[in-house]
């Protein structure tokens, strides 16, 4: 997991991340890392698993003890937590197109058994921690993973599109800032949420 891991923030993306050069950097026989993983499928979809527990775990420790969190507070932990983990967020993006789908029925299931668990301690965790209504949370979350595999895609460029935006500078502003902007965009829904979803819209 580490090698494809490091493959990926090396290569610029999961999208160049084969099982070759994952098994050469591991230190293992070209057809070692088919022992663990049939395909490059199943190895990214592992890492993606892996992602959710590491989001989990870094929610929960940034709000042990706390209270009382404001939406742009909540907002913020949910954000800085997400642009700490770069190739989860990239892989959000990937699970949904194709990974989930190029497995097997009893991979996908463990897949979904363990992000969604994951999820909801999330959810639980800065319910505890927040002024926001799980409701509430509930929809921020569902935002920042959408908002956050689509930033993490269009602030990093392929080769051919960064080379277009130094030819086409009017263009470059597509590729965004991924944390400024994911950031901003996370406080505006969090505010917005608690002001057009109130407790009785949840009864």
């Amino acid at each position: 997991m580490k090698a494809a891991e490091a493959l990926a923030l090396e290569l610029g993306g999961v999208r160049y991340v084969t099982l070759a050069p994952v098994t050469e950097r591991a230190g293992l026989h070209r057809t070692g890392v088919r022992r663990y993983f049939a395909s490059k499928e199943e190895l990214l979809l592992e890492l993606a698993e892996r992602g959710w527990g590491q989001w989990r775990d870094a929610i929960k420790g940034e709000v042990a003890g706390r209270t009382g969190l404001g939406p742009a507070q909540t907002a913020a932990v949910v954000s800085e937590t997400l642009v700490a983990l770069p190739v989860f967020c990239d892989l959000l993006t990937h699970v949904a197109l194709s990974l989930e789908g190029d497995v097997d029925i009893e991979r996908a299931r463990r897949y979904k058994t363990n992000a969604f668990a994951a999820h909801d301690e999330i959810a639980t965790a800065l319910d505890r921690a927040s002024s926001m209504t799980l409701e509430q949370i509930g929809n921020l979350l569902a935002v920042a993973i959408t908002l956050a595999s689509g930033f993490w895609q269009v602030s990093h460029p392929t080769p051919t599109l960064a080379a277009l935006y130094e030819q086409e500078p009017r263009w470059g502003h597509v590729a965004l800032d991924f944390a400024p902007r994911l950031n901003r965009a996370l406080k505006a829904f969090a505010i917005g949420f608690t002001e057009t979803i109130t407790p009785a819209d949840a009864t």
